[in-house]
């Protein structure tokens, strides 16, 4: 774990005034070009100047000013491209890289005429990118470009290109591409000058695993999370839970159709839709009622934690035994338990798909309450946690809820149980990934509240404990104590600012994202693997930050290829 906390990581900037400066505006624009070129048609390989016309027609749509039409250039041709991409094995493949990925401070890798040689020493997203590409079975270069492109290429062992690079070197590379009618699909860096750049790392992760084999590539997300969404009302509950003619059913019916992110629902839709081929728009029926009874075992924990944990606001309101008491918010958890329960047994399907999944979601409940326990247990005892003990928490806390979502979704479609193994490992990492998200996003050094010893399990804590160095060690040492004695002697921001403990959580966030990814490598649906690549993205939804050299704009470039 303490390896994965080395990585620092790198400071953002905005996108270039010729880039869409928000990820949610560079997602509407591809949707569109995506509906566009499904509608033309267009053939590649595109000359300019039919490049130029689709780019002018795709902005009218777009209301886009015509400042982005290099970057629209690059969107519409991928797409031009996409499904012949995704039909070449992944072994004809090559995955190019900039040597700006690498982090010029802490790179281990060596340089040669042909590019970087990576040394797998974690310090960028590199070594991720080139590690899963090759299991694929991808040949990968680390360069902006080399005379070795051409020969592999010419030799008949790569017959497609995903390249990421600055949009003035796709610029300079695009006639190369087309006159030699290479499929290809370009990642454009969001700033030139390979200075702290960044990359939509979703979209590197999307261009790798294309592959026509997956049915659900072309599925919409956050439709489909607008669905499972709409499950959730007081009215369409009602008919599955019954009406809320008593305080008890009215308080859970209410909880459930609260705000919430319904990631776990969501994970079991998935998964059911990926392995049953299911194209239907209108997922419900038995789906729907065991996506709910997911959600209730959910919100039911969450009114247990809040309990055990002394929160007093959750959804922006007071949480449940707050406004009605201890006792009746213990009866309305234990309620939506039972409900969970029930609705799974009562599921339209068969006898033993239904044990299987009250099998499931029985042991997932009681590795909760295991995890649990291990937290409230320290909680008791007090004293610093390493970073290894909090990942050990969060993933005891958070992940089984994951792995029994999407066993129970895989179980009703008919998959086959040697999927449990895959899905407890990407749940493990996509856990720990998503709890130090809501540790980084939550951490307030000026609002400890020690007072109520409510220090509670921090990866950003337990690294800084592990950093600092006397005095601030020993205020650190008081904090996990719960001690209040520690304000106002030591800035704790201060020590975790010069540790830089938040670009470290951060770095240990991705790398957990990149183990969930680098799981499914193991799945042979390519449509299961495909859609839970995918949905990594959609919960974190970011971009990748990195330190860049200056390789193409210092001058690097010869002849139309950069060294």
């Amino acid at each position: 774990m303490r390896d994965d906390l080395a990585t620092a990581a790198r400071p953002a900037r905005p996108p270039q005034n010729n880039i869409p400066q928000s990820k949610e505006q560079r997602e509407r624009l591809l949707d569109i070009i995506r509906n566009y070129v499904r509608s033309e048609r267009p053939t590649g390989p595109l000359s300019i100047e039919e490049l130029k016309e689709h780019c002018s027609n795709v902005l009218k749509l777009a209301k886009l000013a015509p400042q982005y039409h290099d970057y629209t250039a690059v969107l519409v041709n991928n797409e031009v491209w996409r499904d012949i991409v995704a039909a070449i094995p992944y072994e004809k493949r090559l995955l190019l890289l900039p040597k700006c990925l690498r982090d010029p401070d802490n790179c281990q890798g060596e340089l040669d005429e042909f590019g970087l040689i990576c040394n797998h020493c974690g310090s960028c997203v590199i070594d991720e990118l080139q590690n899963q590409a090759e299991r694929l079975g991808y040949a990968v270069l680390v360069a902006e470009g080399s005379p070795i492109v051409t020969s592999l290429i010419e030799s008949g062992k790569v017959e497609a290109v995903i390249g990421v690079s600055c949009l003035s070197v796709l610029e300079q590379v695009f006639p190369y591409m087309s006159a030699g009618a290479i499929p290809g699909i370009a990642i454009p860096l969001l700033q030139d000058g390979c200075a702290n750049t960044s990359v939509d790392i979703d979209w590197v992760w999307n261009a790798i695993w294309e592959n026509s084999a997956d049915e659900t590539r072309r599925l919409n997300l956050e439709e489909l999370r607008r669905k499972v969404d709409s499950w959730f009302t007081p009215e369409s509950l009602e008919p599955l839970l019954g009406p809320a003619d008593d305080q008890t059913k009215k308080l859970a019916i209410d909880w459930l159709a609260k705000a919430g992110k319904r990631w776990r629902p969501f994970l079991a839709v998935c998964a059911y839709r990926a392995i049953k081929g299911d194209n239907e728009e209108q997922p419900g029926g038995e789906l729907m009622q065991v996506a709910i009874a997911i959600e209730c075992f959910h919100k039911a924990s969450l009114i247990h934690d809040d309990i055990e944990d002394g929160d007093k606001q959750r959804y922006d309101e007071e949480t449940m035994h707050v406004k009605y008491g201890v006792p009746i918010a213990l009866n309305v958890g234990d309620f939506l338990l039972g409900e969970g329960y029930r609705l799974l047994a009562e599921a339209n399907t068969s006898g033993d798909v239904r044990a299987a999944m009250l099998r499931v979601a029985a042991e997932g409940h009681r590795d909760l309450c295991l995890g649990q326990g291990k937290e409230l247990s320290w909680l008791r005892s007090g004293g610093p946690l390493s970073s290894d003990e909090v990942i050990e928490i969060y993933e005891k806390k958070t992940s089984p809820a994951f792995a029994v979502a999407l066993n129970l979704g895989a179980i009703l479609a008919g998959g086959a149980e040697e999927l449990a193994g895959v899905f407890k490992q990407y749940s493990d990492a996509l856990g720990a990934a998503y709890q130090i998200k809501d540790d980084i996003d939550d951490f307030d050094v000026h609002n400890f509240k020690v007072e109520r010893g409510m220090i509670r399990p921090s990866l950003l804590l337990a690294a800084a404990y592990e950093r600092a160095e006397d005095a601030g060690k020993a205020a650190i040492d008081l904090l996990w104590r719960r001690d209040s004695t520690c304000r106002g002697t030591v800035d704790i921001g201060a020590i975790l600012e010069k540790l830089r403990i938040r670009t470290m959580a951060s770095a240990a966030m991705e790398s957990y994202k990149s183990k969930a990814i680098g799981s499914l490598v193991a799945l042979s649906n390519p449509s299961l693997k495909g859609l839970l690549r995918r949905v990594v993205a959609k919960i974190f939804n970011d971009i990748d930050v990195m330190s860049c050299c200056n390789d193409y704009q210092a001058g690097h470039v010869r002849g139309g290829e950069s060294s």
